[in-house]
């Protein structure tokens, strides 16, 4: 095995080691000693094995020709071009490289998709079925062909065709992954993406009316009643913002106050599930950190409803906000906000975030005062 191999397995049993330490930010209190020991371990080994085995490679590497150089961009311009939304995944559907043409089919911008893996771009019943068909395409047991349903339009069939590339500078190959939807929808100037046009400033104001109908809906809720004053905001952000809205009050005891959802939705059984049970909120009301998520990976994210089918799945999720109601970073938190949105509605994005993060301390203050 050659150095550069060696390092790679390294690299990538770190980055493993890095995601077990980032799920363990839950753990108790007197349990998070261990856990920076370790972190402060890892760090250790990149400064002192990882980095300078990097820059020994980086040294010892020869620089491609100008052929070879003009060879590439030419290529990269001709995967970015082809009218066909093609991807380049490895064994685990993770996203190395997606073309102009699949981000405009799956909705995903090329710089968020890439290090994601594509099954979380599908909805949950295709994503195994996927995933083992990607694998055993990288194991070199052939070329394989699916149908599967993407989470932003899940009634639209699109059939993925996935063949392994050998690239010759590794030792495993990739899998390109051609996604075909039904009839020309592909291959027309639509199919590079959304051209830009009013729809941000259209959100802008939406943000603004969303700002000013809380703003409101705070001043006018009846004084003397924290909980009257959640379930106000709830309203608020119920239809015009999120799909769903799940309100808890408290933080070492959660107690769920209100749940808001689409029509002929099972809002009842979320209603009768214990905030506890919930890791995200549990690790908002611990930490006070919000969370944004976009096509959840984890279906237990939210734990289980009162029927004990998974909550995520259950209501077709395909974005979700998570957000502690608290007045300051130093502040105790006064309950949580979950937000979903689901099916072909658009995913939660960072400016969005950062409103519903700001109305949070809003609700928060407004409680307090009331009480």
């Amino acid at each position: 095995m050659s150095q550069m191999e060696e390092f790679g397995e390294e690299l990538a049993d770190f980055l493993r080691r890095v995601a077990e330490l980032k799920s363990a930010r839950s753990v108790p209190a007197d349990e998070l000693l261990t856990v920076l020991d370790a972190a402060i371990f890892e760090l250790d080994h990149v400064a002192d094995q990882l980095w300078p085995t990097y820059e020994r490679l980086t040294t010892d590497a020869q620089p491609p020709g100008a052929t070879d150089r003009d060879e590439q961009r030419l290529l990269r311009a001709l995967f970015q071009r082809m009218p066909l939304p093609v991807a380049l995944i490895d064994r685990e559907t993770v996203v190395r490289r997606m073309n102009f043409a699949a981000t405009g089919l799956t909705g995903v911008r090329a710089g968020y998709a890439t290090g994601r893996p594509m099954a979380g771009f599908l909805v949950h019943a295709d994503r195994a079925a996927f995933r083992a068909q990607a694998a055993a395409v990288a194991r070199g047991e052939g070329d394989r062909s699916l149908i599967v349903h993407l989470q932003h339009s899940p009634r639209v069939p699109v059939r993925a065709t996935l063949t392994a590339l050998h690239t010759g500078t590794e030792p495993r190959p990739a899998v390109l992954a051609v996604l075909q939807p039904p009839g020309p929808r592909a291959q027309g100037p639509s199919a590079l993406g959304p051209a830009p046009d009013l729809g941000e400033a259209t959100r802008h104001a939406a943000q603004l009316d969303l700002a000013d109908a809380m703003t409101t809906a705070l001043l006018t809720a009846p004084a003397g009643d924290g909980g009257a004053v959640l379930e106000r905001a709830a309203e608020v952000l119920h239809g015009r913002f999120a799909d769903w809205v799940i309100a808890d009050e408290g933080a070492a005891r959660l107690r769920r106050r209100a749940v808001l959802g689409p029509a002929d939705a099972p809002v009842a059984d979320l209603l009768a599930q214990d905030p506890a049970a919930c890791p995200l909120v549990v690790e908002a009301a611990r930490g006070g950190a919000a969370a944004l998520q976009v096509r959840p990976e984890d279906p237990d994210a939210f734990g289980r409803d009162a029927s004990g089918a998974h909550v995520l799945v259950r209501a077709e999720v395909t974005s979700l906000l998570c957000v502690p109601l608290t007045a300051g970073p130093h502040e105790p938190v006064d309950g949580v906000l979950t937000l979903f949105r689901s099916g072909a509605r658009l995913a939660f994005s960072m400016a969005e975030a950062r409103a519903v993060d700001v109305l949070s301390r809003h609700v928060s203050l407004a409680m307090r005062r009331s009480l």
